[in-house]
């Protein structure tokens, strides 16, 4: 902190240093003279501007995803749709042609289905757990293919390794959302994705109490227009929202293992139930890419199950009702077990045709598996299940 006349006091110099990141809240920094700003931002010497371009607590956050990652750069946004959209619009321009996977997240979908377009950027939507789809989509304006490693909520695993193959032999760039399966259990950066992105909201910061995004890559040519577009656009996180996601980063690993341990009980458990039609996990025998995921996955799955129950909305309903003690709330990744009904909230902008296409059907439940006891997730079930 400086000395000015206004602040005369500043903090005291000392020979010792905190445990814990401080939140450094100043939305601007101080330099010397126009010279030193010229180095700072000609990257000659390290410092910091102006907050929105980047702050100490999005550093740190960024670097501690780098690392397990293994990115060289990293940038923290305000959200996972943010970082999602910086990455889209900083890379491509009017004509670009996208591939997307067509069981994207519902928000993913819309911006490719409805801005995109309007700014003159065509989109095709495809099946990608299988590359021969993605060859198929294919054109000479095709600059960039997003898909996610498991698709939100329907739980398909891309072909990641042929459509990295694909892309690099049509020198088009391969986006991956990581954000369901997580570095611990795949980096797509080692699989030749050219961009990685996460929503930091969900299993890294891992406590419902932060909105955050990230993207990143190896390489400078691809992450500086991403950079500049998200400066520009003001798509600035908060340092206290970020001081609180790396503090929730601290216990990541050991949450990450005990809820896919729980999901992977929980699959099995309703696998039996005479209320489930379907039930949708990656590490169940009968899931339909279980070449994929024998390709990708090893002893890791991941924290989500999805299941389908037979009845209506009214039965969707009752469910939910009855299972009082987990939240029905669209969100997941939260210590606690949440409930999503992908209708009614993140695909309901889709019409009822394609959501039933994509298998989501009034009866269709997400479930992000939290770090109860399972004996007590299991007994709320029952309690949910009851006079179905």
């Amino acid at each position: 902190m400086k000395k000015t006349l206004i602040r005369p006091t500043s903090l005291v110099p000392n020979s010792s240093t905190p445990l814990v990141s401080p939140i450094i809240q100043s939305n601007v920094y101080v330099t010397k003279d126009p010279s030193t700003l010229d180095q700072i931002y000609n990257g000659k010497i390290p410092g910091y501007t102006y907050a929105r371009e980047r702050h100490p607590n999005s550093d740190i956050l960024a670097k501690r995803i780098n690392l397990l990652e293994k990115s060289k750069y990293g940038f923290i946004t305000s959200s996972g749709m943010s970082a999602i959209a910086a990455v889209l619009f900083g890379i491509c321009k009017s004509g670009d042609h996208v591939i997307g996977g067509d069981q994207l997240y519902g928000r993913t979908l819309r911006l490719l289905k409805e801005d995109l377009p309007r700014f003159d950027l065509k989109t095709t939507l495809v099946d990608t757990t299988c590359y021969k789809n993605v060859i198929e989509a294919i054109t000479k304006k095709t600059k960039l293919i997003i898909i996610e490693l498991i698709s939100n909520p329907t739980l398909r695993i891309s072909d990641v390794v042929n459509i990295s193959k694909v892309c690099r032999k049509n020198n088009i760039l391969l986006v991956v959302d990581n954000t369901f399966t997580t570095p611990l259990t795949i980096k797509p950066l080692d699989l030749g994705a050219d961009v990685v992105i996460h929503s930091i909201t969900k299993l890294l910061a891992g406590h419902s109490d932060v909105t955050l995004g990230y993207f990143a890559t190896n390489h400078t040519k691809i992450f500086n227009p991403i950079y500049d577009y998200s400066v520009t656009t003001g798509l600035t996180p908060s340092p206290f929202e970020c001081w609180l996601a790396e503090r929730g980063m601290n216990t990541f690993i050991i949450r990450f293992q005990k809820c896919q341990d729980n999901a992977e009980k929980l699959a099995l458990w309703l696998q039996n139930r005479p209320e489930v039609k379907n039930v949708i996990y990656p590490k169940l025998k009968n899931h339909p890419d279980k070449i994929n995921f024998k390709k990708l996955f090893k002893e890791n799955g991941c924290n989500m199950v999805s299941f389908e129950l037979k009845g209506n909305r009214s039965s969707a309903d009752k469910f939910a009702k009855n299972a009082d003690l987990i939240s029905f709330a669209p969100t997941l990744g939260d210590v606690g077990t949440t409930l999503s009904h992908p209708a009614s909230s993140s695909h309901r902008s889709l019409g009822k045709a394609q959501r039933e296409k994509m298998g989501i059907t009034e009866g269709f439940f997400r479930v992000s598996v939290g770090l109860e006891r399972f004996e007590d997730l299991k007994n709320e079930f029952k309690k949910g299940f009851k006079n179905l």
